[in-house]
């Protein structure tokens, strides 16, 4: 597909010949005294089947940016959804819609300024707000990726340093709490490379945002860690976050989550894990689910809410005994939990499992299914909406890697009560994502 797209490029570097067999090597023979230089490695050939990136390594450029601690990467998405039975409406229930990402690394340990310490920045644009809520009317967007039409913007940026051996770590700057802080999954966790629906990745009961802030991690053993962040409670997306962070009222979101990593013995040598425990304090005003007034309803609002969260994975068998080889089966799981009466979802769970290299000679390649579900809290249920219950999601998934720069993923999911509403009819969706890495 990532060949179809791209045309007579793709072809043009299929027709190049393979290259000659290096001849055999001679017996080392002792250095001499003085050895002279070592040759000069020419660069690869540019190959458009098994490049890491569609451009390459820009004729050297790239490599030698990255050795001086410069790294730059750009990925684009596309994704194509449609609603073939239930939800709210089937009728034009397709949707093309998709984002790209551009990522800035700056090591400044190789650029001969700080040693152990850096910046990373991450800018954005989306297009399109995806088939969800309009025509599936799901509360977990089936489509987590989808965000509207909005130019390039700075998603994120840190300033990031670490201490005594590299067992502390801390980041100052416009954080993000999901994707690369808190109840992070080596499986369940982007949906852009892994599930798409909202509530297969992330834990509904977590409030998780973007804003400036600071964030420690402490790993004192290569098993156990502990962390915690403060972000600004009152950041909005597409801004600076200056303009909250440092005006107005100081209001500020807290997260601490602590975890050990284990690596199981096996015949096939170790296999890695996580579990982990997780706290959150919601410092934004929330709407209160109660009757006060005898059947009519008085708006009340509350600051402070709390909640926790659970989450694990595990590589439970593998294909090879390579440390680094990550073929084999996981599973995975979470929970969490939120106060009933100012949470819409005060529980969430969901599970699932993760195959990479199902098929043989296809080792790149992901198979995956999750089943998540948000269950709308009683107090909610009981003042507000009489027919309210719970959201469940079933997702499959396919990771087909057509080549090292293209992953091409058709997908599936079944979301039954849409919304929450037991009344709702379930819906089938269906559709394809398509990932490249320039």
């Amino acid at each position: 597909m990532c060949f179809v797209v791209l045309g007579g490029m793709a072809g043009a570097a299929l027709g190049q010949k393979p290259a000659e067999p290096p001849p055999a090597e001679k017996p080392v023979e002792a250095a001499p005294a003085t050895a002279p230089p070592a040759p000069r490695v020419e660069p690869r050939a540019y190959d458009l089947r098994t490049t890491k990136r569609l451009t390459g390594e820009w004729g050297g450029v790239r490599t030698a940016l990255e050795d001086k601690g410069v790294s730059l990467r750009l990925f684009y998405n596309q994704q194509f959804q449609q609603n073939l039975r239930g939800g709210l409406d089937t009728h034009n229930g397709h949707r093309l819609s998709g984002s790209y990402d551009l990522h800035l690394l700056l090591d400044f340990g190789k650029m001969k300024l700080l040693d152990n310490a850096g910046f990373f920045m991450e800018t954005k644009g989306t297009w399109s707000d995806g088939i969800n809520p309009n025509k599936v009317g799901a509360l977990l967007n089936v489509n987590a990726d989808a965000g509207d039409d909005h130019a390039i913007f700075v998603k994120k940026w840190w300033y990031w340093q670490k201490f005594f051996q590299n067992k502390l770590e801390i980041r100052l700057g416009l954080l993000e709490t999901n994707k690369n802080l808190f109840d992070v999954s080596a499986y369940v966790n982007n949906e852009d490379v892994d599930f798409i629906n909202r509530g297969s990745i992330r834990n509904a009961t977590v409030p998780h945002r973007a804003g400036i802030g600071a964030f420690a991690k402490y790993s004192p053993w290569e098993w156990l860690y502990v962390q915690a962040a403060v972000i600004d409670a009152q950041s909005r997306d597409r801004r600076t976050g200056f303009d909250t962070a440092f005006h107005d009222e100081d209001r500020y979101n807290t997260y601490f989550e602590a975890g050990v990593t284990p690596k199981w013995r096996s015949a096939k040598g170790p296999m890695s894990g996580n579990v982990r425990i997780g706290l959150w304090y919601d410092a934004n005003a929330r709407t209160v689910f109660r009757d006060t007034l005898g059947g009519r309803r008085e708006s009340e609002t509350r600051t402070g809410e709390v909640g926790y969260y659970l989450g694990a994975e595990q590589l439970v068998w593998k294909e090879t005994s390579d440390e680094k080889d990550a073929q084999g089966l996981a599973l995975f799981a979470r929970y969490g939990h939120a106060h009933q009466d100012a949470a819409r979802i005060s529980d969430y769970w969901s599970a699932g499992a993760s195959y990479k290299g199902l098929i043989r000679t296809r080792d790149q390649d992901v198979f995956a299914m999750a089943v998540s579900q948000a269950i709308l809290s009683e107090r909610y249920r009981n003042e507000v909406h009489p027919r309210a219950d719970r959201e469940t999601v079933y997702e499959w998934y396919y990771a087909y890697q057509a080549t090292p720069w293209c992953v091409v993923a058709p997908h599936v999911q079944v979301v039954t009560n849409p919304g929450g509403d037991k009344d709702d009819r379930d819906a089938l969706v269906a559709g394809v994502r398509v990932r490249l890495t320039f």
